[in-house]
């Protein structure tokens, strides 16, 4: 660093006498610096301000309390919710509002995989009632897995997460399984409803084939998942850059499980809530899944 150089000491000088010197008391006094100025303003400021607000003539709190950004809004990463539809005619709204009341959410994508039961009616009549619902209808039935596909596409959020309409699963699980994500230590979460209660599930032939098909997966991935098959799954958006899904139906489970593991992303699973239905009550997934799902497993663990 280069030395400070007093400009008066810098002159050439040279010795004289002074023969009628200036009385000491007549001398002008140097300035104050000018840092010490500044803290003197300030202060005086500080005190004006103080005394104003005293009395009751100076209220800014609010106003600055609005015009600065909370830095933990700025980093927080926005959500989308992608809800697959189709013949969700008695619980569509129930659903809607149970996500929406959670506030977690920055949109909600509703793809309607061309429901015959009414369900279509009520989705316009929700998407022009709520600002942050958006809809998306297929022309013909195409599969969960082609309705997440289409969702997946239109998504804008930096975390995507999958919602059922049938409530079988609470979005008051959201919090669970979006904080790993924000936080920044996980790239993928999976909602269990196995990893603490079991029997949340009645059926037992549907605990024991979930669990057969979470084995396999983990034996073909290296993940150690107790539920592979859920539904709640929060992905960071980012990571699924350059993955292809191809699966139409409920292959899109091990398919996306599998792709993910080879990319190398961060898995963390958490437990959720989970109310069971029947066939009786509109539960689509069958056998002929379960055989498919295992196709898929071995597929997508070293092929495309």
């Amino acid at each position: 660093m280069p030395p400070t150089i007093d400009p008066v000491s810098a002159e050439t000088k040279t010795p004289f006498e002074v023969e009628d010197a200036t009385p000491l008391a007549s001398v002008p006094t140097r300035e104050a610096p000018l840092s010490t100025r500044v803290e003197q303003t300030l202060a005086e400021a500080e005190a004006a301000l103080a005394e104003a607000r005293a009395h009751g003539d100076l209220d800014d709190t609010p106003r600055r309390a609005a015009s600065r950004p909370r830095i933990e809004d700025k980093l927080r990463l926005k959500v989308s919710v992608l809800m697959p539809v189709y013949n969700e005619r008695e619980t569509i709204r129930e659903i809607v509002a149970r996500v929406r009341a959670e506030q977690q959410h920055d949109e909600l994508l509703i793809v309607d995989d061309c429901s015959t039961d009414g369900t279509r009616d009520l989705l316009i009549e929700l998407e022009a009632e709520c600002e942050d619902v958006h809809l998306i209808l297929h022309g013909y039935n195409r599969g969960k897995g082609a309705a997440l596909r289409t969702a997946l596409e239109a998504a804008r959020g930096d975390i995507v997460l999958v919602q059922d309409a049938d409530l079988e699963y609470s979005p008051s699980d959201y919090a669970k399984l979006i904080e790993p994500i924000q936080r920044g230590e996980a790239d993928v979460v999976y909602g269990s409803r196995f990893r603490e209660n079991a029997e949340q599930d009645p059926s037992r032939l549907h605990r024991l084939g979930n669990r057969a098909l979470t084995w396999f997966s983990n034996l073909t991935t290296g993940l150690r998942l107790t539920d592979m098959e859920t539904c709640y799954k929060a992905i960071r958006r980012g990571s699924l850059r350059g993955v292809t899904l191809r699966e139409d139906r409920f292959g899109f489970e091990p398919e996306i499980t599998a792709k993910l593991a080879r990319r190398g992303c961060r898995f963390v699973e958490t437990s959720v809530a989970y109310d069971s239905r029947g066939w009786d009550e509109g539960k689509k997934i069958g056998v002929r899944d379960g055989l498919r799902a295992l196709w898929c497993i071995v597929r997508y663990a070293w092929f495309d």
